[in-house]
């Protein structure tokens, strides 16, 4: 893991402002996907789709995201992995780039209207016969999910963001890595949080508690709308 640990030093050397889910100016972002991996000729095709058929495109991890999730995932090497939130399945398949030959995705989501469309890109991919989708409430389908993992990523509701965590440590690998998206809220984790805010004040304690859980370690970088890297100790 020290490469991977390299990398996400040199993310924290990134010092960007949060502005709707934005970091940095439109042109630096441009740059930075021209300086990056190319996005994968299918993955290109699913953002478009999903661009011109999909409600709240803005959902999808996107070209440099989804360079970041893949560089995590060839690092790691990991047999099993889940992701919590499929959408149209891009993040999905980022991580599979770097899954082992004999590895395993599940990923799960509410959103039955969704599962064909995610299917036709996962099929069309060199992952199709490993990629097992699971539709429902996370909550009900982690717990009998018998498997270890190597890897997960979390990209869901964030009302259960805490019992996604309390339910994903124990069944993962020593040295497996948590990946949790959209933790810094567009910013709202430094506003005064609205009573009725739920979202906002179940990151703020989430934030809070991977920061001092002693079964993992942490990194939260600055990428996107936030993205917390925990190894499990």
């Amino acid at each position: 893991m020290q490469k991977s640990e390299a990398i996400f030093f040199v993310f924290l050397l990134l010092k960007f402002r949060t502005h709707n889910m934005h970091f940095i100016s439109q042109d630096l972002e441009d740059y930075i996907e021209q300086h990056s991996e190319n996005e994968p000729e299918l993955l290109a095709k699913l953002n478009k789709e999903t661009y011109q058929k999909i409600l709240l495109p803005r959902m999808l991890s996107g070209h440099f995201q989804g360079r970041v999730l893949s560089m995590l995932s060839k690092l790691i090497r990991p047999v099993n992995i889940l992701e919590i939130g499929t959408y149209t399945g891009y993040a999905a398949l980022c991580l599979c780039e770097g899954m082992q030959e004999n590895g395993q995705l599940h990923t799960i989501d509410i959103k039955e209207e969704l599962v064909d469309f995610q299917r036709k890109y996962f099929d069309a991919s060199p992952w199709g016969k490993q990629i097992f989708q699971h539709l429902g409430e996370a909550v009900d389908i982690i717990p009998n999910l018998d498997v270890k993992f190597d890897l997960v990523f979390i990209d869901a509701d964030k009302e259960n963001y805490l019992n996604y965590w309390e339910m994903i440590v124990p069944k993962m690998n020593k040295g497996g890595i948590i990946l949790s998206d959209n933790v810094l809220w567009s910013g709202k984790i430094l506003e005064p949080v609205h009573p009725n805010d739920v979202s906002t004040k179940v990151l703020l304690e989430y934030n809070l508690l991977l920061k001092n859980d002693p079964r993992v370690e942490t990194v939260l970088l600055p990428i996107r709308d936030g993205l917390t890297v925990s190894r499990v100790l």
